[in-house]
């Protein structure tokens, strides 16, 4: 019998973050009795309270008063009063990789994984069950554009956001599988990209269905190489199984053909990028394999209207288009800068805020040279993300990178939010588009842009 059932008195610990939001919204559809606590009353508490889930701004000991089974987010210490309490209350405590291995035991899980695009790829992909007039549930790492929740339990299958950071996929035995790209993240986990590597792999392996891969990826090929299952590749090579060609970008489209056993689709996109193509492309052949007709899909696809913060059109300043986008990654970066230039934007000025200090410390040469296709580059300081800071590593470690490696590109580093506003003024004449990169606050200076956004 599952861990998780109707009627249970479930509390959640961090239920403000992205998935942890999403998986107490799903348990309280199915029918427990869902509260939460964070440590800062942010917009989603509010989501929450109006999904029937009771949420507490801090921690406390009375938060977890009659819980019979616990949650926990990741990031919380294992000394958090509530985790406390409710191991000494004998609740049943279960890890967020735990939660996704009981969910599995319950529904057919149909999975989209990868170190990026996995939030834009399962909102395709619940776009898709939608068309199809299924009442698939799903799990994904932000709201999906168009409807809203993060988290919903259906009747159907579960579509899940499936996330490697901190191990959270290590238990997790997917029916069906989407793999879009493996690059270099979460290294102060996995310690190396050869054990990444290996644990999308076993995630692979543990697939009891089909698996259909992004074959274009140096990070993708080399995990299929290392198992022994087959695998349906996706890609622009005349040897994948379903070959992706006659690609069209603009500015806020695309269009591209799909070939494969049986019919030939040809997709639309509302969204741009080579990148949205790869993604859409993984999806509509996994949605055909768990039974989805082609015109669910090509119409699902198309009323994708883009996930919040990736690739996000938020405006025109002083005539430049403004864009956000949740890039954190050097590959995820230089895709961003790829779509852009395809889209038609000459003159590219980039605000950039790095996420966390493992991250910046181990990928500083790589981020380096992500940075290629822009014209002016202002880097901020980092987003700890709750990391700790011992030596003080700030933005301007990834600044200096990149003057080293491309002294021509225009690069500044700006510690204070709060300068960027100024900066990017004196560089409006020569943009036609902003594009505000990161995992953290960075959005936040986009409200604050003198004039605003038309």
């Amino acid at each position: 019998m599952s861990t998780f059932q109707p009627g249970q008195r479930i509390h959640v610990v961090g239920v403000g973050g992205a998935g942890m939001s999403g998986l107490a919204m799903l348990l309280s559809e199915m029918g427990a009795e869902v509260s939460g606590s964070d440590v800062i009353d942010a917009p989603i508490l509010a989501e929450l309270r109006a999904r029937r889930v009771t949420t507490f701004v801090g921690h406390d000991v009375r938060n977890v008063e009659g819980a019979q089974v616990v949650l926990w987010s990741p990031a919380v210490s294992s000394d958090n009063v509530e985790l406390v309490a409710a191991r000494t209350a004998g609740a049943t405590m279960v890890s967020r990789a735990h939660a996704l291995h009981e969910l599995s035991s319950m529904k057919r899980i149909i999975g989209l994984t990868g170190t990026h695009g996995k939030t834009t790829a399962t909102s395709m992909m619940v776009q898709i069950a939608l068309a199809a007039g299924r009442d698939d549930g799903w799990l994904v790492g932000a709201p999906v554009l168009g409807l809203g929740a993060n988290g919903h339990w259906g009747e159907g299958d579960l579509i899940v956001e499936v996330d490697e950071s901190y191990g959270t996929f290590g238990e997790l035995r997917p029916y069906a599988l989407g793999l879009l790209n493996v690059e270099a993240d979460h290294l102060d986990h996995y310690g190396s990209l050869e054990t990444l590597e290996a644990a999308f792999a076993d995630l692979v392996s543990r697939t009891s269905g089909p698996v259909a891969a992004w074959g274009d990826d140096e990070g993708v090929a080399r995990v299929l190489k290392s198992v022994k299952r087959d695998a349906l590749i996706v890609g622009s090579k005349e040897e994948s199984t379903f070959l992706v060609s006659d690609v069209k970008l603009e500015r806020r489209r695309a269009t591209f053909r799909l070939s494969g056993p049986g019919e030939t689709l040809e997709l639309a996109l509302r969204v741009t990028g080579a990148h949205n193509v790869a993604n859409a492309a993984v999806v509509a052949v996994l949605s055909r394999e768990v039974g989805v007709n082609d015109d669910a899909i090509a119409r699902g696809l198309s009323n994708f209207v883009g996930a919040p913060r990736r690739y996000q059109y938020r405006g025109a300043w002083r005539g430049v288009d403004v864009y956000e986008d949740y890039a954190h990654l050097p590959g995820e970066i230089a895709a961003t800068l790829a779509a852009t230039h395809a889209a038609g934007y000459e003159r590219v000025t980039v605000v950039f805020q790095p996420h966390r200090v493992t991250r910046t410390l181990a990928l500083v040469d790589q981020f380096a040279s992500a940075f290629d296709e822009a014209n002016h580059v202002i880097v901020t300081d980092l987003y700890l993300a709750g990391e700790a800071n011992p030596t003080g590593v700030t933005g301007e470690l990834i600044a200096s990178a990149i003057r080293r490696h491309n002294p021509a590109l225009d690069t500044l580093y700006c510690g204070d939010l709060s300068l960027v506003g100024g900066l990017l003024e004196d560089l409006a004449d020569d943009s036609d588009v902003v594009l505000v990169l990161g995992a953290g606050d960075i959005g936040s200076i986009i409200s604050e842009l003198a004039g605003g956004l038309a």
